[in-house]
């Protein structure tokens, strides 16, 4: 009602203002004659003074003896003689004037009556039917409301074959397969082979998942229909089933196709642990998938292929085979394809000749693909920030650490105590570090505040590592309170500085207990339970599976570990105190240490040999 309201005012004030601009055009260009009562007429006619008079109807146009114009009406029932005679006026006085009758024709009669009527005619016409559109588009919208809005891929925009992925050579061969088999599907059914219902892409973020399906829409050479599993998810239940219907049965007519559904854990979820029950719209959904994918009609030519980072959660009907038989796993780069994945998003930007890609791939394990594109896009804004026409070895570097700590604050200002604690905050790390034979080697301390940090150790490891051992974990405990254990001998005071490297020490050591079976003490198990599904969905609590005295041997523990690596730590800053010295006078005279400065610093000190 409050659109219909809208639309009647909106619909008033055009026809009001189309009537204005109507009556302006009738009389632009003309002046208006004077309009006279037919006894001025007489005496005019009587003293001389009109010229000519043109009788049309009813209506008189006069002339006057001067040139003007000027108009009158005579009575309906009489002629103009006998209407004049009445008024006293003479034939001998008529007989001076030219009188002009004109007889008015049919056309200019009607369209007089009609013109006006017509036009508000067409108007409300004109109104009702835009109403009615409008009406006509809502009802279409309320039809195809449980329409999907598929999207059909275009290979003649962006076009990404398997060719522009680096890395993933496994994750490629397993796709390459399904491609093959859409394009020579003889060879497979003749030999038996029956066509892959679903892959499903597991993988963290950004190692690929949605570049690898938008490289197979480019190589299938068939029809590849795209969406996000949020689509389908409305207020009402049904209209999800309703659009997972629609989408199937649009690629079943358009088959062989794919159907690529990414971030599917949005309707895949485990079934059970809603708030709706079985008429959750999720689980519907889901439900529609099921059978479409394997139900009662199975002769179909649509591959699903669906992207996750969250296989965990994802339901086991959807995972069993004859629904997804291809787990397709993405796993984070390693050295050599980060090296091939720089220098594919290096394209297009000018490079220095003192680039390395090979160094920055060492000095980013753990980064993904989308990390790494992230890295060149920020270096290349760096450059061009500093009016350089091409990257340098720098600006890579200084992009390394802006991704992973956020960017420089050089403008921050801070006293000179607090930089002094910072400088032998970050010392301590660094040095205890250099102090553990199983700690990674330390690239670079600084004191820049980067993002939350007031100042960082980049520490790297060696060689690619997909293990972690027990030496290592304690290791990186010992670093971790290195910081703490600096301020505590230097300034016999702790600041807050330490803060987040206690917190992250504390889950550490309680995973070790807890989830890695590597405490002598409690043995080899894992204690709490965070696998199960409760009511309101997946790891909102762990459940308690040992009693309140293995608790307490758990805490016991957790702190005994801590306290081990935290007296190393401590032992370490003491037995070296003048080598901690040195690294935080650096460090406060130039800011920044690189590896080469930092092992120039500690040289001939006999560090790198002990064990926690």
């Amino acid at each position: 009602m409050k659109n219909l309201g809208k639309n009647l005012l909106g619909a008033f004030t055009l026809l009001v203002v189309v009537a204005f601009i109507f009556s302006l055009f009738v009389n632009f260009g003309s002046s208006s004659p004077k309009n006279l009562d037919i006894s001025q007429v007489a005496a005019d006619v009587a003293a001389g003074t009109v010229k000519n008079i043109t009788v049309n109807g009813n209506d008189l146009s006069l002339t006057l003896a001067d040139g003007t114009q000027a108009v009158s009406h005579k009575e309906s029932d009489a002629s103009l003689t006998d209407t004049l005679k009445n008024y006293g006026v003479t034939p001998v006085e008529l007989s001076k004037v030219d009188v002009t009758v004109q007889s008015q024709s049919g056309f200019d009669y009607w369209m007089g009556i009609l013109l006006p009527t017509l036009v508000s005619v067409i108007l409300m016409v004109l109104i009702f039917w835009w109403f009615f559109r409008q009406a006509r588009m809502g009802a279409n919208q309320a039809m195809s409301f449980g329409k999907i809005n598929i999207r059909l891929f275009s290979a003649n925009r962006d076009k990404v074959t398997f060719k522009d992925v680096a890395g993933l050579k496994e994750s490629k061969e397993e796709l390459e397969e399904v491609v093959d088999f859409l394009r020579h599907s003889k060879k497979f059914i003749d030999i038996g082979a029956r066509i892959p219902r679903g892959v499903l892409l597991m993988g963290p973020p950004g190692t690929g998942k949605t570049l690898l399906a938008r490289a197979v829409a480019g190589e299938s050479g068939v029809p590849f229909f795209h969406l996000s599993a949020s689509e389908f998810v409305e207020m009402f239940v049904g209209v999800g089933a309703s659009r997972v219907r629609d989408l199937f049965a649009t690629a079943k007519k358009a088959a062989p196709s794919i159907i690529f559904i990414d971030e599917i854990d949005a309707v895949g979820r485990e079934r059970g642990a809603g708030l709706g029950g079985g008429h959750d719209e999720r689980e519907q959904t889901l439900n529609q998938i099921l059978v479409e994918m394997d139900g009662f009609d199975r002769d179909t030519n649509v591959i699903v292929m669906a992207a996750t980072n969250r296989p965990d959660i994802l339901d086991p009907a959807l995972l069993r085979p004859g629904r997804f038989d291809r787990r397709v796993v993405l796993d984070i780069p390693d050295i050599k394809d980060r090296e091939e994945i720089l220098k594919i998003h290096a394209k297009g930007k000018p490079l220095d000749k003192t680039v390395d890609l090979r160094t920055v791939a060492v000095r980013t394990p753990g980064f993904s693909g989308a990390d790494l594109a992230n890295l060149m896009n920020e270096a290349a804004i760096l450059a061009a920030r500093n009016n350089r026409k091409t990257v340098t070895h720098e600006d890579l570097l200084d992009s390394i650490e802006k991704v992973m700590l956020g960017p420089a604050r050089k403008s921050r200002v801070i006293s000179d105590k607090e930089k002094k604690v910072t400088a032998y905050h970050e010392a301590g790390h660094a040095l205890v570090a250099a102090s553990l034979k199983d700690a990674d080697p330390v690239h670079k301390v600084s004191i820049i505040s980067r993002g939350m940090a007031g100042g960082y150790t980049l520490k790297l490891p060696i060689e690619e590592r997909h293990l972690r051992t027990r030496s290592e974990f304690l290791a990186d405990l010992a670093v971790s309170f290195g910081g703490y254990a600096a301020e505590s001998a230097v300034f016999k005071d702790v600041s807050t500085g330490s803060s987040n490297d206690i917190k992250e020490a504390t889950d550490l050591a309680r995973r070790m207990v807890t989830q890695y079976g590597m405490s002598d003490r409690l043995g080899t198990r894992t204690f709490g339970k965070n696998d199960e599904m409760i009511f309101l969905g997946r790891e909102l609590t762990a459940e308690k599976d040992y009693s309140e005295a293995i608790g307490t041997e758990i805490d016991e523990e957790i702190n005994r570990i801590i306290k081990r690596t935290f007296d190393f730590a401590k032992k370490a800053v003491t037995a070296h105190r003048d080598i901690l010295d040195k690294i935080a006078e650096a460090l406060i005279k130039k800011e920044t240490l690189e590896q080469e400065e930092f092992a120039a610093l500690i040289k001939g000190s006999g560090l790198k040999s002990s064990t926690v």
